[in-house]
């Protein structure tokens, strides 16, 4: 009969829950964290270990990393190669660690990134101060457990004579956890250790005095106290950290760049490259070349600068561009008590203080163990060579050498390991010299032994080796600060003109929505003419701006696009421009009506709206410079169905004038409307009659005399500005045309002239004619004007424009 099958029936919820909290146990405590007393993960440990079993140490020739690999793999460690020749790389590389635990010959990788050599190519030791992490582990100090094949043990923890969880930092990922410690300067951190021994209550504040705050490696600069002490406290903090860079003068009244450090953990081949892209792109002005000069001797990257170029402004720049700086983020997690933990510095402190005082415990009750073992010893010889002549012929009748023991024990009371010592005893031994040496080694044991009692009998005694022997670890190891620490986060504040080429242009915005910028040589070589624009477009701004300025275009739903102009699209005047919705997105319906270039927001001017059910609203200038510009912002809180017909940017103190479809003209002045913010609605500006609706707003300008209206029926007229008497806001406005009952006019389109202006009109067909406005002659408020259209042909009039060049002559 076969076996039956044993089969169990769970819930899968159980079961991946079940599996999935071991697995996240083994790794948060055996793989991705280190532990709070020697700043360890398992792998380190064991490599560390390892070596030290194999005698690879400082003293000793370098070996092969393949076999130490070897080693860790089949004795303790049962996974990839990769990740323990990895882990290896990394304690020797003095870019990532403070102090180097492991020594390598060969290529251990570099700071641009660079991979390590394969293993069998390199040779590896420990350091000496990495012998300090081990010393005393064979004395019994720590716990061991039994390898994963229960053939050795390993140790759980090191004894490490030296904080190292603070002095090397940490960094890894596990299930739900990470940490994140920044690498210390080993004398602080000693000295920090002893001040808590010596004051046990004392804060962080206390002990911020003597730990400054991180050592990294690379050097660099720290900003930012307020973080350190944040994260001192809690475990958590932020610092910004950036790499040591001066301005030098070269030849011909130039500067240039010198980065000599870089910030922790950053790819130096990455950033050089960054910088030189951002020269090529031209994100910033004023760089000529990006070099790496870094060699033997030291990191150099140089940025030579243009002439005149702005050497303050190009380094805030990379700063705040690329990782010449960088935020680094503390999250100071460790195992502590078989237990992740977020800890602050007193935290690590008192961990590792408590771990030392059971490391010199235990070492002391094991030499105090070996002493006494020895004091024994040393007694029953001394006694043996007080009596000699008795005790060698006790030897020499005794038949062998247990029956001897036996005899030596029976006759003169020694223990079983006495005599064993007596019959072990060469002949030299028995000259005077010796006596004499064994009297000394008597003292000094009974000596030593008090010692170890005292210590193992008082925590003050205990606590004082404990200082001794870290202060004999900063004495050998301790070298000189790296990173300097400055109080407050710098703000970075960047001109303009750094990132932008200060360049004039020629800038077109058309009525469908096509922008673009064009060199003043493009514009110049075609004269102005024969610009690339599609049939049926019209421009409705042309503007020769500067590319440190910005461009303001509004939509017809109350949007406002903000574009700076060196962001603009550089394209050649006799090519068609790229739609905006590919600069910004903007709706499909959505209308292009004004544009404007600013090239200072803090000017004393306001923006007037004009909507089409009659409200206007006035805003300041300075309200509309925007930091957050990838997407339409608003420019006018409109009310459902009503749409932007107009905006002008105005002084404060002008005449409004407001034209209805119906045929009404009301005037007023402007301030008459409140200021308001942006988001806001605005206020009623003309009183509508019932299906009437407004068809534009303009600012009454006194260089031009006539206002211009259009109806769709095709006839056109001009009427002198003085017609129209100031009254005030929310008025019904005075009528422009005369009112018929059959086929009636309604303005199509309104402007204000001169008679040096050409009015170019539009059909609904697309059909355009032109209007000389000095043909037309002067016609009163009750007159319909002149038909200049067969819009029984080509269709309703739809919409009237001065062209850009007259405009710009005249106004």
């Amino acid at each position: 009969m076969a076996e039956q099958e044993k089969l169990m029936d769970l819930p899968l919820e159980e079961v991946l829950g079940d599996r999935f909290g071991r697995y996240s146990k083994y790794i948060i405590q055996e793989r991705a964290l280190p532990d709070a007393r020697d700043g360890l993960k398992p792998v380190q440990r064991r490599i560390l270990y390892a070596m030290y079993k194999e005698n690879n140490t400082s003293e000793k020739p370098f070996r092969k990393s393949a076999k130490t690999v070897g080693t860790v793999i089949g004795n303790y460690h049962p996974h990839g190669d990769s990740s323990v020749y990895d882990a290896m790389v990394r304690m020797s590389q003095d870019w990532k660690v403070r102090n180097v635990l492991v020594e390598m010959h060969g290529n251990n990788g570099s700071i641009d990134g660079d991979p390590p050599a394969a293993m069998r190519y390199t040779e590896a030791r420990l350091s000496p101060i990495a012998s300090e992490l081990l010393a005393d582990i064979e004395k019994e100090t720590v716990d061991f457990t039994p390898n994963f094949d229960d053939t050795l043990t390993e140790p759980v923890v090191l004894p490490a004579s030296f904080p190292n969880l603070l002095v090397n930092g940490s960094t890894g990922i596990s299930a739900g956890y990470a940490t994140d410690i920044p690498p210390h300067h080993l004398g602080e951190v000693i000295d920090g250790v002893i001040k808590r021994i010596d004051k046990p209550n004392c804060s962080v504040e206390d002990l911020m005095e003597v730990i400054k705050g991180p050592d990294f490696p690379t050097g660099g600069i720290i900003q930012g106290l307020d973080g350190i002490k944040q994260a001192y406290k809690t475990g958590k903090g932020r610092i910004v950290v950036r790499g040591l860079a001066e301005v030098e003068n070269v030849r011909g009244g130039r500067e240039q760049i010198v980065i000599t450090e870089v910030p922790y953990e950053v790819n130096k081949a990455n950033l050089v490259k960054k910088m030189d892209e951002l020269r090529i792109d031209r994100k910033v002005e004023g760089i000529s070349e990006v070099r790496d000069e870094t060699d033997r001797t030291g990191l150099r990257i140089v940025v030579e600068l243009k002439k005149d170029a702005d050497a303050a402004g190009v380094l805030n720049y990379l700063y705040k561009s690329t990782d010449l700086q960088i935020s680094y983020n503390f999250n100071m997690v460790a195992i502590h008590r078989k237990t992740p933990k977020l800890m602050g510095l007193v935290h690590i402190l008192d961990a590792y203080i408590e771990h030392q005082k059971e490391v010199v415990t235990n070492r002391s009750q094991y030499e105090l163990r070996k002493a006494k073992e020895r004091q024994h010893i040393v007694e029953g010889l001394m006694k043996a060579l007080s009596i000699l002549d008795e005790v060698i012929a006790t030897i020499r009748a005794s038949k062998d050498k247990q029956d001897a023991k036996r005899n030596l024990m029976k006759e003169f009371d020694f223990t079983e390991r006495q005599a064993e010592a007596i019959v072990s005893l060469q002949l030299y031994r028995l000259t005077n010299t010796d006596i004499t040496a064994l009297r000394s080694e008597a003292d000094e044991l009974a000596k030593k032994i008090a010692e170890l009692n005292e210590i193992l009998s008082s925590e003050r005694t205990l606590l004082q080796v404990i200082k001794k022997d870290l202060r004999r670890v900063k004495k050998t190891y301790a070298d000189e600060r790296r990173t300097r620490i400055e109080a407050e986060i710098q703000e970075l504040k960047i001109n303009l003109e750094v990132m932008v080429p200060n360049e004039d242009v020629i800038v077109t915005v058309t009525k469908d929505g096509y922008i673009k910028r064009t060199s003043l040589r493009s514009f110049s070589a075609s004269n102005g003419k024969d610009m690339g624009i599609k049939e049926n477009d019209r421009v409705i701004g042309q503007f020769e701006i500067n590319t440190t300025n910005t461009l303001l275009v509004f939509t017809n739903k109350g949007n406002y696009l903000y574009l700076p102009v060196h962001q603009l699209p550089d394209i050649r005047w006799k090519d068609l421009g790229q739609h905006v919705s590919n600069i910004v997105p903007i709706d499909k319906d959505e209308v292009l009506i004004a544009a404007y270039p600013i090239s200072d927001f803090s000017e004393e001017k306001y923006l007037i709206f004009f909507t089409k059910n009659g409200m206007v609203k006035k805003s300041e200038l300075n309200k509309y410079q925007a930091q957050r510009y990838s997407k339409p912002l608003v420019a006018v809180n409109l009310k459902q169905e009503d749409e932007l017909k107009n905006i002008i940017i105005t002084t404060g103190d002008v005449d409004l004038f407001i034209v209805t479809q119906a045929g009404y003209g009301l005037r007023f002045n402007e301030n008459d409307v409140n200021i308001v913010g942006p988001r806001a609605a605005g206020v009623k500006g003309i009183n509508l009659k019932e299906d009437d609706e407004v068809v534009t707003g303009f600012a009454i300008e006194t260089n031009l005399p006539y206002i211009f209206v259009a109806t769709q029926r095709g006839a056109v007229k001009k009427m002198k500005v003085d017609e129209f008497e100031v009254a005030s806001r929310a008025n019904r406005g005075i009528v422009m045309l005369r009112e018929l009952k059959n086929n009636p006019h309604r303005i199509a389109s309104s402007i204000q002239v001169n008679n040096q202006m050409t009015v170019y009109l539009k059909s609904e067909n697309h059909n355009i004619e032109s209007v000389e406005v000095s043909s037309l002659r002067p016609a009163d408020r009750y007159n319909n004007g002149s038909f200049v259209m067969d819009t029984d042909v080509i269709g309703d009039l739809i919409e009237a424009w001065v062209s850009e060049e007259d405009a710009s002559d005249d106004t």
